[in-house]
C-alpha cells in the first residue's frame, strides 16, 4: 500500500473529489475529520487548546467554538501557529492509525486529504503521489462566502492563510481542475486512478515490510533461544563449587 497525498485551496472543492475516490473504491482519511474528533471534549487537544485559548473559544456545553477560534487565528499568525502546534500532532496520528487499519485490510492505496499538506511539511515526505484541487480565484471566493456564510473579508483571510494555489499546483504530480462541470473533474478523477492503479510500488513497499518483519522475528526468536541457553559465568562457578 502507498500513500497518495490531496490538498488544494479551502472551498476549492476537495470534498468532492474525495468523495469521488471513495465511489472508486479507494479509502479516503480526512483531516478534517480528524481534526473534528480531537476537540472532542475531554480528549489531549481539547484540554491544550483550553489551557492556551481560555474559555472565551468554548461553548456553554464545553464543546469548541470554531467560529470564535477562527477569528482569532487568522488575523493572528502567532495564534495560528500556537493552534497548529497543539492539533496537528494528534491528527497525524489519527490519520495513521486509520492509515494501518486500510493497510491491513490489502489495499493498494489510500488517498489522504491533507488541506495544509504543504503549509506544515510533515506528512509531504510519506506521499508517493500528491494530487492538488484547484479552481479559479473568484469562484473559490464565491463558494466559500456560501458554503461557510462569511463575509469576503473574513473568507480573503481564511484564503491568504493557505499557501498560493499556483505554488501548490508546482510541487504536486497531479492537478485536478476543479472549475468546470462535476463531470469534468470526474474524468480527471477517474485518469488520476487509473495511473495511480497500475502502479507496482504498493508491492515494493510490502516486500519491504515483509523483509522487515521476518528480520524482527528471526532476530526474537535468536533473543530468545539465547536465553534458554545456559550462563556461561554461571556455569564455571558451579563447575569451581565441584
Amino acid at each position: 500500500m502507498f500513500l497518495v497525498g490531496l490538498t488544494g485551496g479551502v472551498a476549492t472543492g476537495k470534498s468532492t473529489v474525495s468523495n469521488m475516490f471513495r465511489e472508486l473504491g479507494v479509502p479516503v482519511i480526512d483531516a478534517d475529520a480528524m481534526a473534528r474528533r480531537i476537540v472532542e471534549p475531554g480528549r489531549k487537544a481539547w484540554k491544550a487548546i483550553r489551557a492556551e485559548f481560555g474559555q472565551c473559544v468554548f461553548h456553554d456545553n464545553g464543546e469548541l467554538n470554531r467560529a470564535a477560534l477562527r477569528t482569532i487565528i487568522f488575523e493572528d499568525e502567532e495564534q495560528r501557529q500556537k493552534l497548529n502546534l497543539i492539533t496537528h500532532p494528534e491528527i497525524y496520528k489519527e490519520m495513521c492509525w486509520e492509515a494501518v487499519k486500510c493497510a491491513a485490510a490489502g489495499h493498494q492505496y489510500i488517498v489522504m486529504d491533507l488541506p495544509l499538506l504543504f503549509e506544515a511539511g510533515v506528512m509531504v515526505a510519506y506521499m508517493h503521489k500528491i494530487i492538488v484541487v484547484t479552481c479559479e480565484e473568484d469562484l473559490q471566493l464565491q463558494r466559500l462566502m456560501e458554503q461557510r456564510h462569511l463575509s469576503e473579508r473574513d473568507s480573503k483571510l481564511m484564503i491568504g492563510a493557505q499557501m498560493n494555489m499556483d505554488q501548490k499546483a508546482s510541487m504536486a504530480q497531479f492537478v485536478i481542475e476543479n472549475s468546470g462541470s462535476l463531470q469534468d473533474t470526474c474524468e480527471q478523477v477517474s485518469r488520476i486512478h487509473t495511473n495511480l492503479t497500475k502502479s507496482f510500488f504498493h508491492w515494493k513497499v510490502r516486500l519491504f515490510f515483509g523483509v522487515a518483519i521476518g528480520g524482527l522475528v528471526g532476530l526474537v526468536y535468536l533473543i530468545s533461544k539465547k536465553d534458554k541457553l545456559p550462563n556461561p559465568r554461571l556455569f564455571v562457578h558451579d563447575v569451581l563449587k565441584l
